[in-house]
């Protein structure tokens, strides 16, 4: 019998100083089994840091090999933010970069090995894709904190991402490096 994926609740309070986005958000993530929570609440932070009108999670989470984990689309329905989470293959960017005007890549993960896994692989525009990395420590302390049901307030000023998550207090810079 198949593991059916579990349902995580974000109430969201989001204050995106950087790119004059304040919203509240109502987020349902669904955690596919083979999904870390790493991966998850990068996903979050992915969606949150990228928030604009047409964004959605991909219906496949990380099952998906069709779409990344995070997308946008316009309201004509064409994909023109292709948001990859964690640590994906080449082909995949490489084909979001061809489909999307904007391609970005956010990481739970050492950001030195995920750019030397992409290194030299063909990836169409690959020196304008960004790959946003969070220190390590804050990734781990805040899945820590996560619950099924998450009152998170989320403030983004200068590259820096301050987090509440459940009354726990997080931060962390957001680094940028870019694949070319």
């Amino acid at each position: 019998m198949a593991l059916s994926a579990t349902l995580y609740n974000f109430a969201v309070q989001l204050s995106d100083i950087d790119r004059g986005v304040y919203v509240e958000l109502e987020l349902r993530a669904a955690r596919h089994p083979s999904e870390t929570a790493e991966f998850m609440l990068t996903r979050l932070l992915a969606y949150c840091l990228e928030y604009e009108e047409g964004i959605t999670f991909s219906d496949g989470g990380v099952s998906s090999t069709d779409e990344p984990a995070v997308l946008v689309r316009d309201r004509t329905g064409r994909v023109t933010a292709w948001i990859e989470v964690g640590a994906p293959d080449a082909e995949r960017v490489h084909r979001g970069s061809k489909l999307a005007d904007r391609v970005a890549i956010y990481t739970h993960r050492d950001p030195v090995k995920v750019l030397a896994q992409l290194a030299g692989k063909r990836i169409h525009s690959s020196e304008a894709i960004p790959l946003y990395s969070f220190d390590r420590g804050f990734i781990d302390s805040a899945v820590a904190a996560v619950e099924r049901r998450n009152c998170v307030t989320m403030s983004i000023t200068e590259r820096l991402l301050y987090l509440d998550l459940n009354g726990t207090v997080h931060s962390t810079s957001i680094a940028e490096q870019r694949l070319g």
